[in-house]
């Protein structure tokens, strides 16, 4: 690896890393044809591909991949999930890879609904002209926390960090045959509009701290400033978008995911720009 930027690593345990094993994942509204570095679809829609977690760990690492609007839709949190006999609730945080003209996301709505309108709107699909439309392109970082009332558009791909918990309240899917959850997601929701300090652009070639929530750390990193890894405390995620990323003896490049122990060891190349996520206790 030429030109190898590095972290240092404060235990003396030996630490382990590993390369996650992916899981293709067809959705209704997914695309035909994968960017790179991933492989044709052929015949199949692909929505998603997950990084398989180690057993027990708390985060989730995926990427999505969109040809039509995914349902309007929200998450508990952890309070409201563990009443309803569920281990966590879920927030979660987006990368924007790419985005095709005019794509959206919809994060809140553009006034305040109390649960009865919110539930009222999802019925008679009014919800649609209620959700805040954001415009959306490359390079921006969005955080939606638990009880946010969401969805992503169409022509959109994205890296997706959250919590490891699989709950998602659907309010409104366009028509679609699936089941909604009306009664618990307008229970758990908090439809109102998004909080500027929701959405914030990242520039290319610099090393930022984009998330420091309640239960999730996300750090974007150029290779020629590693800093930020004294900021990861223990277990993390590691994404590459470019270049290649080495902890612990494993190496991994765009389109794959790392678990690692030891993100305070972190080797990358010059030309490196990666994701580190993290659980926060």
């Amino acid at each position: 690896m030429e030109n190898a930027a590095h972290g240092t690593v404060g235990r003396s345990a030996v630490l382990r890393s590993e390369k996650l094993d992916t899981m293709t994942v067809d959705k209704p509204w997914g695309v035909t044809r994968l960017p790179p570095p991933f492989a044709a679809a052929a015949d199949r829609r692909v929505g998603e591909i997950w990084f398989r977690p180690p057993e027990g760990s708390p985060l989730l690492v995926k990427y999505i991949f969109t040809s039509e609007r995914l349902s309007i839709q929200v998450h508990p949190g952890d309070e409201q999930a563990k009443a309803r006999g569920l281990a966590s609730g879920k927030e979660e945080c987006w990368y924007i890879l790419d985005a095709e003209p005019g794509a959206v996301l919809g994060i809140g709505t553009r006034a305040r609904l109390g649960e009865a309108e919110l539930a009222d709107a999802a019925r008679s699909g009014a919800i649609e002209d209620l959700m805040e439309w954001h415009p959306v392109e490359a390079g921006m970082f969005f955080y939606i926390p638990a009880g946010t009332v969401h969805a992503i558009g169409a022509g959109v791909s994205l890296v997706e960090i959250q919590q490891n918990a699989d709950i998602t309240y659907r309010l409104y899917d366009y028509g679609r045959p699936r089941e909604l959850h009306l009664a618990d997601g307008t229970a758990v929701a908090s439809a109102a509009p998004m909080p500027a300090d929701l959405e914030r652009r990242v520039e290319p070639d610099v090393s930022a701290l984009l998330l420091d929530s309640d239960h999730l750390g996300v750090a974007y990193f150029a290779a020629g400033d590693l800093s930020l890894l004294g900021e990861v405390p223990g277990d993390a995620m590691i994404v590459p978008l470019r270049g290649d990323v080495t902890v612990g003896g494993v190496s991994a490049r765009a389109g794959e995911c790392i678990w690692t122990e030891a993100a305070g060891s972190l080797e990358a190349s010059s030309d490196a720009r990666f994701l580190v996520g993290w659980h926060k206790v």
